[in-house]
């Protein structure tokens, strides 16, 4: 095993060695700086378990020991292969040099779904900056990233010098054995912005190209979900009050409402004694029935060689006993799969799938870094990536559900889910319980990451907690806000605080939800992580999102 300081010992050697080369200049337009980057990078190495491996350019080749990266331009990109037989590559470095980048904001996107931190930022040289990433100078976005999914997990970063892209291949926490194949790790997609276009218009315009063949509903989705007034002491009776609140609340003349069970459901419980039943039962009130499942959970009983290791939560050994089927098992993905078509059977017309992330890789995307997992451990089968499983495993979920169901993916990986799922949880959790979480979570998740709603998916930045600890005024505008946007909205209304002015609240923002109009973007995007003046064509809106108790510091 070749030691740390021997690894970074080589890797300054290398540099050291191409410190003559000639940066490129890069592209102003209108006074900003527009960098190109579909062309053969100007640095590579790649690293396999013993550390870092040095790669020679020849052509459009960077080789060495067994390992061979391309770079390929397209018409709407630049392809990177690469090719390594022998080797287990963990990740591949690529890297751009030029002259200056300018002195832009920057936003990058998140690994999963984003959690509270997204933002414009000035050029900070160790951001890891995953799928993609916004520059915006002179009144001018451009833009830079992959294109949804890639078989690889790449992050961005950027610096006065150039930029880097980094791709992770691990098979788990070790290096894939790709043996013969030939494996396209992503299509790098690049847009030079106009001057005077708005951001929000232009980074849609991105997402857009970044993904070909979104699932889209082309209709609202809106309703309940009880999560953040039962916390899993849900029950039969408190879903179908929900149901008939929506049924009441929502426009006749429009898609109907759903009503989803969140966790704490189980089939033939004292609390839940048949959920076929149920599902009908919701159905008879005009409202689709929805549910919850967490697919990769293992019980138990479950026999180890079905499982994931628990090595992949590394030190956090508090999490071992988290059990999870290993997906690309084959008698474990039945198992898995079956916790999907069974609902659908009973009746069940939306699946909201959650937790497959964390189970697979043993990380929260906020804990996952330039990292998405441990080293040392892998899975059943070594010859895919990470990012290939994943892609796989929701092209499984999706055939199980048929194309009838609609699902959500909730801490899954979205460039990657693209496709596949017609809605996408975009933020950590919000909350019943304190406005802290909900403001911190959910209003930064719609402001950063609007540009891919409809362009990826339609974008879920979780529900309206409606619960008596929760002050009214504070909720009122967030329910405003997932109704002015256009985004899915779900409320958690608790009876206790849900009385005739939240009903009205909530009806008209169904009303608006279903209808045609232009959707509010954020105005002072770049100025703040949580935007209070945002605008829907000319009417402009302004929010409050803090109260007189201010923000709340400490972890939540």
């Amino acid at each position: 095993m070749t030691s740390r300081r021997s690894v970074l010992k080589s890797t300054a050697a290398v540099l050291a060695s191409q410190a003559g080369l000639q940066p490129l200049r890069a592209q102003s337009a209108s006074g900003s700086v527009f960098l190109d980057l579909l062309r053969t990078p100007d640095y590579a190495a790649a690293y396999d378990s013993n550390g870092f491996v040095s790669l020679t350019r020849s052509g459009d080749k960077w080789e060495a020991k067994g390992i061979s990266l391309r770079a390929t331009p397209v018409d709407s990109g630049l392809n990177l292969f690469l090719s390594s037989p022998g080797v287990e590559p963990v990740r591949v470095h690529c890297r751009w040099h030029f002259d200056t980048v300018g002195d832009p904001l920057i936003l990058g996107d998140a690994w999963e779904r984003s959690y509270g931190e997204l933002g414009w930022r000035s050029v900070v040289p160790e951001r890891v900056m995953p799928w993609y990433f916004l520059t915006h100078q002179n009144d001018t976005l451009h833009a830079y990233g992959v294109k949804t999914g890639a078989a690889a997990l790449p992050f961005w970063q950027l610096d006065h010098q150039g930029i880097s892209l980094w791709l992770d291949t691990s098979n788990g926490g070790s290096g894939v054995q790709l043996s013969n194949r030939i494996l396209e790790l992503a299509q790098v997609v690049t847009r030079q912005g106009q001057a005077g276009q708005p951001p929000m218009e232009a980074a849609t315009a991105f997402c857009r190209l970044l993904c070909a063949k979104p699932k889209l509903l082309h209709t609202a989705i809106y309703g309940t979900n009880d999560w953040y007034y039962c916390y899993g002491k849900n029950s039969a009776t408190q879903t179908l009050r929900d149901a008939e609140l929506v049924a009441e609340l929502a426009p006749s003349n429009a898609v109907r409402p759903f009503a989803v069970i969140d966790m704490g459901w189980k089939d033939g419980s004292p609390t839940f004694p048949s959920m076929p039943g149920l599902a009908r039962e919701i159905k008879s009130k005009s409202v689709h029935p929805g549910l919850w499942i967490r697919p990769l959970e293992a019980e138990k009983e479950t026999p180890s060689n079905l499982l994931l290791p628990a090595a992949r939560f590394g030190k956090r050994t508090e999490r071992a006993h988290e059990l999870a089927y290993d997906p690309t098992i084959p008698e474990a993905l039945q198992v898995v799969l079956e916790k999907v078509k069974t609902p659908v059977q009973w009746g069940y017309e939306l699946i909201k799938h959650d937790f497959s992330t964390y189970d697979l890789l043993g990380k929260w995307g906020s804990e996952m870094g330039p990292e998405p997992t441990v080293s040392g451990w892998h899975l059943h089968d070594r010859t895919r990536t990470n990012a290939e499983v994943i892609s796989g495993f929701y092209q499984s979920l999706r055939a199980a559900a048929g194309e009838r169901t609609i699902l959500i993916g909730c801490n899954t990986v979205g460039h990657l889910g693209a496709g596949y799922f017609e809605s996408q949880r975009t933020g950590d959790d919000t909350s019943g319980r304190q406005w802290e979480r909900t403001r911190r979570m959910g209003i930064n998740t719609v402001a950063f990451r609007l540009p891919q709603h409809n362009t990826f998916f339609a974008l879920d930045p979780d529900c309206v907690g409606i619960t008596p600890a929760i002050a009214w005024e504070m909720n009122r505008q967030w329910l405003d806000l997932l109704a002015e946007t256009g985004v899915a909205l779900f409320i958690s209304p608790d009876p206790k605080a849900t009385g005739s002015e939240q009903k009205a609240a909530v009806k008209e923002a169904f009303a608006l939800t279903v209808s045609e109009r232009t959707r509010a973007v954020p105005e002072n995007w770049s100025r703040d992580t949580t935007p209070d003046n945002w605008l829907a064509g000319a009417k402009q809106i302004r929010y409050r999102w803090t109260d007189a108790s201010g923000t709340y510091p400490f972890p939540i």
